[in-house]
């Protein structure tokens, strides 16, 4: 066993994963440097998402190594895990899984609550981040009243409200609109730079990868030098709005 390099706040060596006996991660290997923005891109049924979830230790890898801040994820235990996740990660999925009894404060709020912060610590937190992802009017509402873009927008106030050490972002994007996307995933990047989070980014989106840092391109459970353009489609022109080759 190889322990990770100093300056990687995740490491992971050699992961391999199968699905229902098909191969979904392959001999994948990376390091993630802390304040970095790491983009895992790569078409649908590539493996991102299940290297997301092997890196937040959701997933133990049948082979290879994860190591968060040097300690061995591979090895620890399910609530040794699930309190890392808790205290030291963010998660934001493709969409928005908001409890529906609670208030967009209240939601936001309740990773800090989780933790034993009081409701007189929480709320203002919960609510400044709301307004720093410009959803602040909504406080008050809950998710049924709330438009798509603003749920993900809550969504990722409640990832950042604890000040994790990683987020990790699988797809955050993918519902909304092209203006949302870009604003959303604008405003998640700001605010993680300045509070010197990692973000680890899954996406099939071309034009989002290019705004992080670096991109490891995912293929069939496999990290490649590049993702393949697809065949180009008789009589029409194919342009960056419709390939998956574009990795920044």
């Amino acid at each position: 066993m190889v322990a990770p390099p100093d300056n990687d706040v995740l490491w992971a060596r050699a992961l391999h994963v199968t699905h229902n006996g098909s191969p979904a991660l392959t001999g994948v290997s990376l390091g993630v440097r802390e304040g970095e923005v790491l983009a895992v891109s790569g078409p649908r049924g590539s493996g991102k998402t299940t290297l997301l979830r092997c890196l937040s230790g959701q997933l133990l890898p049948q082979r290879g190594e994860v190591w968060f801040n040097s300690t061995p994820v591979h090895r620890m235990g399910p609530l040794v895990r699930e309190r890392l996740r808790r205290d030291r990660f963010g998660w934001i999925d493709p969409a928005p899984h908001l409890v529906p009894e609670l208030t967009a404060w209240e939601n936001v709020a309740l990773p800090l609550m989780l933790r034993g912060a009081s409701h007189r610590v929480a709320k203002p937190a919960a609510k400044e981040w709301l307004e720093r992802l410009d959803v602040g009017a909504c406080a008050g509402k809950r998710p049924h009243a709330l438009l798509q873009a603003e749920r993900q927008r809550v969504a990722v106030a409640r990832a950042l409200v604890t000040t994790p050490s990683v987020i990790f972002a699988d797809e955050p994007t993918a519902p909304l609109h092209r203006a949302d996307r870009a604003h959303v995933l604008r405003t998640l990047m700001t605010a993680a730079r300045s509070h010197g989070i990692t973000v680890v980014l899954a996406t099939h989106d071309p034009d989002l990868a290019t705004l992080a840092d670096r991109t490891i391109p995912l293929l069939d459970g496999r990290r490649v030098s590049t993702l393949p353009l697809p065949p180009a489609t008789a009589g029409l022109a194919v342009g960056c709005d419709g390939c998956v080759g574009c990795v920044g």
